[in-house]
Formats: C-alpha cells, sequence, structure tokens
C-alpha cells in the first residue's frame, strides 16, 4: 500500500463497516431486551415497597409503636408518617407495576429511600444499608429512562402521537 492510497483512507471507510454489527446488536438488545428489563425493574422495586406497606398495613399498632419509638422523624408526628410511609408504600408500587407515570411514582420513593438511608441509618446504623443504594438506582433508572415499552405510559403516548 503506496503512501497516497493510505491517505485516502478516512475514518467512515474502515469505522463503518466495523460498527454495523455493533449497531445490529444494540438495536436488537433495544427492542427485544430493553422491555422486559425495564418491565422487571419496575416489578422488582415495587415489589420492595409494596410489601412493606403490606407489613405495615398488617399490623397497624406495631406500625404506630415503630414509628413512635423507632421510626422516629424530625419534620412529622409519628402518626402522620405512619400514615404516608405506608400509604406511599401500598399506592407508589402500583404506578410503576403497570407503568403510568411511573417517573412521578419513583420520586416520593426515592425521597423513603433516602430518608430511610439517611435519616434513620444516621439515628441507628442497623438501617444504613447498601441495598438502599441498589434502590436509588433503580428508582432512579426509572426517573431518567422512564418505565420502558412494556408501560401504560408508552402506550398512553403511541395513542396520542396516533
Amino acid at each position: 500500500m503506496t503512501y497516497p492510497a493510505v491517505m485516502s483512507m478516512t475514518v467512515d471507510t474502515v469505522a463503518v463497516p466495523l460498527l454495523a454489527p455493533y449497531r445490529a446488536v444494540r438495536r436488537a438488545l433495544e427492542t427485544y431486551a430493553a422491555p422486559p428489563f425495564d418491565l422487571a425493574v419496575r416489578l422488582w422495586i415495587g415489589l420492595v415497597f409494596f410489601r412493606s406497606g403490606l407489613e405495615k398495613a398488617g399490623d397497624w399498632q406495631s406500625t404506630l409503636f415503630l414509628f413512635q419509638e423507632e421510626y422516629r422523624l424530625p419534620l412529622l408526628p409519628p402518626n402522620a408518617a405512619a400514615a404516608l410511609g405506608m400509604g406511599a408504600e401500598l399506592v407508589l408500587p402500583l404506578f410503576l407495576f403497570v407503568g403510568l407515570a411511573a417517573r412521578l411514582a419513583a420520586l416520593p420513593l426515592i425521597v423513603l429511600t433516602l430518608t430511610i438511608q439517611f435519616v434513620l441509618g444516621a439515628a441507628d446504623p442497623a438501617y444504613s444499608s447498601t441495598e438502599h443504594y441498589y434502590w436509588l438506582f433503580l428508582l432512579g433508572l426509572i426517573v431518567v429512562r422512564g418505565p420502558g415499552a412494556l408501560s401504560l405510559d408508552r402506550l398512553i403516548a403511541r395513542r396520542f402521537a396516533a
């Protein structure tokens, strides 16, 4: 290969053929793997909070006791904090499950997780857990990317776009 022949090669003539397989794999992953993955993320993180809400609702007296003695929050009375926490844990996951306003539903769950990790965790190290950071990343993923293709949000968006 002579020097002028090398000079005539551009980045496009070398890179474009090499990128074609990458683009095909990326497109296939976005089309076929991302939707069930996004759904799995929403279902898993939603179940974490929903199960916690069911536990609180199942034994309301114990829940009130915990909020009075152990889950003390600086700005809310224990009864209000217990009711708000339980309500958020029971209602917001339903929005995540079906993918309806999932970005908005994830935001209060982020606040709840931050409260558990940094307010309760500061008072009692037993509540400081690496798992909370995983929850935050998954909830943040929902906020940043949205609920994905297998969601009511996407169905509604398609309906109004047509």
